[in-house]
């Protein structure tokens, strides 16, 4: 099986629109949407191609292909434009025989973890940048964003397949990281 994991597109239409194209080129079998769908919240100026109900209706020709949870941008009326379920805080998958977090950030971090064993997975976004460090006793993952990145960040997001996780670059696809599970 064939994971995608993204966040933060903040009503971008156009990171959107190549969000799924991504999605559509690593034929991966399942999208999974760590939060900030589609507001880009009162901190964030506007993202070039601001289109909210282009989103909507985009992800919801997908919605069978999605799996999502709530970002700090999401509110109620965000759930009325989606086909999908977005408003819970965190979800649980398992991979490999670890337990996999994800959220999107703002409640659940490195600083706020959740209760992991030694060897589970925390997945998210929120900060914008890409990471996967395994310094902890739990694998971190952070998708970054693929409308808004930060640090000097590119576009991006992740993908696992075969028992290996790897950040890839929005604009082509390309490979910035990737890390085997042991």
């Amino acid at each position: 099986m064939k994971l995608m994991f993204a966040s933060d597109i903040h009503g971008c239409s156009e990171s959107c629109a190549l969000m799924l194209e991504r999605f559509d080129e690593e034929k991966a079998d399942k999208l999974f949407l760590l939060g900030d769908i589609l507001y880009h919240g009162p901190r964030n100026e506007p993202p070039a191609a601001y289109a909210p109900k282009k989103v909507a209706a985009m992800l919801n020709e997908r919605k069978e292909k999605l799996f999502c949870v709530r970002g700090n941008c999401e509110a109620e009326v965000d759930q009325m434009m989606l086909e999908f379920p977005v408003m819970a805080e965190y979800a649980l998958i398992f991979l490999d025989g670890r337990t996999v977090f994800l959220t999107h950030g703002h409640k659940f971090n490195t600083q706020a973890p959740p209760l992991l064993q030694k060897g589970d997975i925390l997945i998210n976004g929120h900060t914008h940048i890409q990471t996967i460090d395994d310094s902890r006793e739990y694998l971190y993952i952070n998708t970054g964003s693929v409308s808004l990145p930060k640090a000097g960040d590119p576009k991006g997001y992740a993908i696992y397949e075969n028992g290996e996780f790897f950040l890839k670059m929005l604009e082509n696809g390309d490979i910035r990281k990737g890390y085997k599970i042991r």
